[in-house]
């Protein structure tokens, strides 16, 4: 096993990480605390940027297969019910970008990883191997476990998500930012979704200090919807179960046709939004981050998830070209942190003038974001899905369209 690069955490940039090494010929050991793989939480939106990924690592073709294409991006007054500008992702989108605008289930998305790590003899997969540090020596990482057991190998990467133990030993920048944004999360059946708002989009119902987000998964089967209200939350909460009155207490002063999307939710469950300042090292000599251990970011862009898989990308493409283990750690995080910090800031910036502000404010952002046509708006976001985060290394030949 020492051999063997190690990965602690068995999320979606985790298991990308492990399938992309695997690409390249380098084995891999995935250590996940959980007594079982899987992912929790509902929908993710996945750019053109995702499915550039998705080609490199191998498993095009399975990701497409679960996703869901949607027409439109729809920016939605929450205050009036009219709508404020949309973005077409038709067949002029694709072509400008490479590849489709889709939507998923996130557990669906980890199953696609799982499933191609557990057929690939490079990736080994362990659960309850919770890693709660690291030592390293010359050629070698041991990490060591909650049981009190070590493993050894030639590298480590924390992909263990925003608590990250080894980025408390390896940045020790103490406990992430807390926004004071709560979201709370539902999955709803299709027929349950009022019949006039059963858009074929990723829609934003934006409004003072609150937003609301819905669009179909699992093959129209269901309605994520997600609503966040920004009521100055103090701690960090993940997933506690909550009741529709709490839920509803943050939309009382919303359009109806929006408050009747939360009078359909069910099993709402909360969680207060999290990010952290952007650094620029992440990597101590043969162990470096990835994902949101490295550069986690609030939900206003999608992006949590594409970015941890571009990192994947960058990652093996940078471990399969070089001898030099170190340098090719160095390689990769020189080539992502900046862009990973522009989503990081920029995700901010969303969610204060797009998302939630109110008055002149909210006025402004109405005129700018309708003034715009298609092809404006394609120019405002080529920097994010018309780049692969690793320049070169995707050559235009893996990308395709998808159906």
């Amino acid at each position: 096993m020492s051999d063997r690069i190690l990965i602690a955490g068995g999320g979606i940039g985790g298991l990308a990480t492990a399938i992309g090494l695997a690409q390249k010929g380098i084995a891999s050991t995935v250590l996940e605390k959980a007594a079982e793989l899987g992912e929790i939480g509902a929908g993710i939106q996945l750019g053109p940027n995702a499915f550039h990924a998705f080609d490199y690592l191998g498993v095009g073709d399975a990701a497409r297969d679960m996703a869901v294409y949607i027409d439109n991006l729809r920016l939605m007054d929450a205050l009036t019910g009219d709508e404020i500008t949309r973005i077409p992702l038709d067949d002029a989108f694709r072509t400008r970008f490479g590849n489709p605008y889709a939507v998923v289930h996130r557990g669906d998305l980890h199953g696609v990883f799982l499933k191609a790590c557990q057929a690939h003899d490079l990736v080994e997969l362990r659960t309850s191997a919770a890693v709660t540090g690291y030592d390293q020596d010359g050629d070698r990482v041991t990490v060591a476990l909650a049981s009190g057991e070590t493993v050894t190998g030639r590298a480590l990467i924390g992909a263990d998500g925003l608590w990250s133990n080894i980025r408390k030993q390896l940045v020790g920048d103490g406990a992430p930012r807390v926004s004071g944004h709560t979201t709370y999360r539902s999955v709803i059946p299709v027929e349950d979704m009022p019949e006039d708002l059963r858009w074929n989009a990723a829609t934003l119902w934006a409004g003072p200090k609150c937003h609301i987000v819905h669009y179909p998964l699992s093959g129209w089967k269901l309605f994520n919807l997600v609503v966040t209200y920004h009521n100055d939350a103090p701690e960090p909460v993940a997933g506690k179960p909550v009741s529709h009155d709490e839920v509803r207490q943050g939309f009382e002063h919303v359009h109806p046709r929006a408050q009747q999307i939360i009078d359909k939710g069910k099993d709402w469950k909360l969680w207060v939004l999290c990010d952290r300042d952007p650094i620029l090292d992440w990597v101590d000599g043969r162990v470096a981050l990835l994902g949101d251990a490295a550069h986690p970011m609030l939900q206003y862009f999608a992006q949590g998830a594409c970015m941890a898989m571009e990192d994947a990308v960058c990652l093996s493409h940078e471990l399969g070209n070089s001898d030099d283990l170190p340098a090719a750690l160095i390689a990769y995080q020189d080539r992502r942190r900046l862009r990973t910090a522009r989503v990081q800031l920029q995700s901010r910036q969303i969610g204060e003038h797009v998302y939630h502000p109110a008055g002149a404010h909210a006025a402004l952002r109405n005129a700018v974001m309708s003034a715009r046509g298609p092809a404006d708006w394609y120019d405002q976001i080529a920097w994010l899905y018309g780049s692969t985060g690793l320049e070169g290394a995707v050559s235009s030949e893996t990308r395709r369209v998808g159906t």
